[in-house]
C-alpha cells in the first residue's frame, strides 16, 4: 500500500498542500525585521515576558519592521481564562504595541492569521500529510506503558533515553499494519521519521551565543498530539516560515531543542529564520545565582510592579539596562532622549543569564522620579494611590497644593532630591503632613546628642518666638540661629570642638529639637518648606504639645 493511501486515512480532510499555504502567505512586503512574541495562554505575565517582549519589539520597531503577537495554545488542558487579555493589556502598558496579531481573546489584525494556534490546525495537518506522504513521518502507536519501559531500558543500559533509531518500534511499521492499527481504532501520534543518526554536528551562529555546535538531531519527537493539535516543536516552525519571521528571539533554555527546529526546517524545506537565543534573568540568592522563579520570587509576577508604585517607564529603563549594559552609558550621554531611541544589540546581549537586582532597579527609578516634575509626580502617585491606598489618596487631595511643592523640593538643582523609588515608598515620607498619622505616632527620633528633655527645653522657648511670617528659607534659618545662639548654642562648629564646654550644643541641634518636634523625624527636606505646608495653625499646635 502506498504512504498517500495511509496520509489520506490519517487525514481525509485534509487537502490542501504546504505549497497552497506558501501561496497563501506570500513573502511580505515589508524587508526588514519581522518578530514576534508568542506566549502560551497558561498564566498571567511575569518579569521575564516583558524582558523577552521588549527585546523582540526593540527590534521590530528599530529596523521599522513587524512585531506581531501569536498565541501558542496548543496545550489547552493548560489554559488560564483571561491570559491573552492580560498579556494584551501588560505589553501596551509597557509600551509595547503589536502591529498584528491578536487583539483580544477571539479577535485579532493583519493578512498572516489566524495567530492563534489552535486556530491553525488544519495548516499544521497539511504540513504533517505531506511528511507522510513523504516518508519523513510516521503514525507511532506506542503506549505509555511502552514508553516508560522503554526508558527505563535505556537507563539501565546508560543510553540516551527517547524514541529513535532501534528503539522506535514503529518507526519502520509496514504501511498495511499501520493501517489495519488505524482502522480498528487504536490510538496513535504523529512522529517525525528523523533522517539524523546523531553522528554529525550542525554548526549554528546564534545571534546572542556566537557560533554554537551541536549533534544534529536522531529523535523521531512528536509531531501532532492524539488530539490533533501540533507540539510546540512543529507549529512554530510551520507558523514561523508562513509569517515569515525573520528573527526568532526566545529564552535560553530552547538551544537544547535546537537540533530539532533546525531539522524540521530541513525536512519540510523551508526558510528558516535567525534565531537569538536571550539570557534567562536571574537573580542573587546569598552568594549564588539561580533563575528568578514564578513560586519563590514576588518580583517575577508583573503585578509586583503595579502594587509597589513602580513607574512603567522606569521598569522599562532598567530592562532596557539589562538587555544591553550599554544602555547606561548610553542614558548618562542622552538624559533628555527617549528610551525608545536606544538601539538594542544582540550582540551586545550577556551570554549567560541576566542578573535581575532590585537594588539597582531601585536606583533607577529614583533617578527617574527625581527628574519628573512635581506636578507630574503628583498625578503618577495619586493614579497609584486610587487604586492601591485609598486613604491615602483622599488625604493628599486635600493638601494637594502642599504635596505637589513637597514633590517638587530641590527639583531643579544639581542634585536633586532621590526619595522615591516607587509610588510605595512616598507614604512614609509625608504621613507626618497629617495630623490623623502625626497624632498616633508613639514613637519619634531625636538628633543625636539630644535629649527628650533638652529638645522639649528647647520647644518651650521657640515656641515663645516663632514668626511663621517669615518668607523664605534664609529668613527663617537667620531667625532660629539668633534664637539658637540666645539660648546658649553656638553656630560655629570650630569654636564648639574647642570649648565644649562654654555650650549647650550646636545650632543644628536647636534646628534638630525643631524638626522632631514638628515631625517626629531626624531627616526630612526642606523644613521650612515643611512648615509652609503644615500651615502656622498646625505648626503651633505641634510646638505646643511637644
Amino acid at each position: 500500500m502506498s504512504l498517500d493511501k495511509l496520509a489520506n486515512i490519517i487525514f481525509p480532510n485534509i487537502t490542501k498542500t504546504p505549497q497552497d499555504y506558501m501561496a497563501q502567505y506570500p513573502p511580505r512586503d515589508n524587508p526588514n525585521m519581522i518578530t514576534r512574541y508568542a506566549p502560551s495562554p497558561t498564566g498571567f505575565q511575569h518579569i521575564g515576558g516583558v524582558f523577552a517582549a521588549l527585546v523582540a519589539q526593540r527590534l521590530a520597531a528599530q529596523s521599522e519592521g513587524v512585531f506581531y503577537l501569536r498565541i501558542e495554545d496548543t496545550d489547552q488542558k493548560r489554559e488560564v481564562e483571561g491570559a491573552i487579555d492580560d498579556t494584551i493589556a501588560t505589553m501596551h502598558k509597557y509600551g509595547m504595541d503589536f502591529d498584528e496579531g491578536m487583539t483580544g481573546d477571539s479577535t485579532s489584525k493583519g493578512d498572516y492569521g489566524p495567530y492563534r494556534q489552535s486556530e491553525r490546525k488544519e495548516i499544521y495537518q497539511a504540513f504533517a500529510k505531506d511528511l507522510i506522504q513523504k516518508g519523513l513521518a510516521y503514525p507511532c502507536f506506542a503506549t505509555a506503558d511502552e514508553l516508560s519501559e522503554l526508558r527505563e531500558q535505556q537507563t539501565a543500559q546508560k543510553l540516551t533515553p527517547g524514541y529513535y533509531g532501534e528503539f522506535a518500534k514503529y518507526k519502520n511499521l509496514p504501511v498495511e499494519q499501520a493501517i489495519a492499527k488505524i482502522e480498528a481504532g487504536e490510538p496513535y501520534i504523529i512522529r517525525l521519521n528523523s533522517p539524523g543518526d546523531g553522528t554529525t554536528r550542525i554548526e549554528f551562529n546564534d545571534l546572542i551565543k556566537g557560533e554554537i555546535s551541536f549533534p544534529e538531531n536522531n529523535q523521531d519527537v512528536v509531531l501532532i498530539k492524539g488530539d490533533g493539535l501540533p507540539t510546540y516543536h512543529f507549529a512554530h516552525v510551520v507558523d514561523d516560515a508562513l509569517m515569515h519571521t525573520t528573527h526568532v528571539t526566545r529564552g535560553e533554555e530552547w538551544l537544547s531543542s535546537l537540533p530539532i527546529h533546525v531539522q524540521l526546517f530541513q525536512v519540510l524545506d523551508i526558510k528558516r529564520p535567525q534565531y537569538a537565543h536571550i539570557p534567562t534573568i536571574m537573580k542573587l540568592d546569598g552568594s549564588s545565582k539561580r533563575k528568578l522563579s514564578k513560586r519563590k520570587d514576588v518580583e517575577s509576577a508583573v503585578t509586583y510592579y503595579d502594587e509597589e508604585g513602580y513607574p512603567i517607564i522606569c521598569v522599562i529603563e532598567y530592562l532596557l539596562n539589562i538587555i544591553n549594559s550599554t544602555y547606561e552609558q548610553w542614558r548618562e550621554q542622552n538624559p533628555t532622549a527617549d528610551c525608545t531611541e536606544f538601539q538594542v544589540a544582540l550582540d551586545k546581549m550577556s551570554k549567560s543569564g541576566a542578573l535581575f537586582d532590585i537594588v539597582k532597579l531601585n536606583d533607577v527609578s529614583k533617578d527617574i522620579i527625581s527628574k519628573m516634575p512635581a506636578e507630574q509626580v503628583y498625578e503618577l502617585y495619586m493614579e497609584w494611590a486610587k487604586q492601591y491606598d485609598q486613604q491615602m489618596h483622599d488625604l493628599v487631595e486635600t493638601k494637594s497644593d502642599g504635596i505637589k511643592t513637597f514633590f517638587g523640593i530641590d527639583k531643579d538643582t544639581a542634585k536633586p532630591r532621590k526619595d522615591f523609588a516607587k509610588w510605595a515608598d512616598v507614604k512614609p515620607k509625608i504621613v507626618y503632613l497629617f495630623d490623623e498619622f502625626f497624632d498616633n505616632e508613639q514613637e519619634l527620633e531625636l538628633p543625636k546628642g539630644v535629649s527628650i528633655e533638652t529638645a522639649r527645653d528647647i520647644i518651650s522657648q521657640y515656641k515663645q518666638i516663632y514668626d511663621h511670617n517669615l518668607t523664605s528659607q534664609e529668613q527663617w534659618f537667620e531667625h532660629l540661629k539668633q534664637f539658637a545662639l540666645q539660648i546658649g548654642y553656638c553656630a560655629n562648629k570650630k569654636e564648639y570642638k574647642n570649648n565644649p564646654d562654654k555650650y549647650k550644643g550646636m545650632v543644628s541641634d536647636v534646628a534638630g529639637a525643631v524638626r522632631c518636634a514638628l515631625t517626629h523625624r531626624v531627616n526630612t527636606p526642606d523644613l521650612f518648606i515643611i512648615m509652609q505646608i503644615l500651615g502656622e495653625v498646625t505648626v503651633k499646635h505641634r510646638l505646643e504639645i511637644f
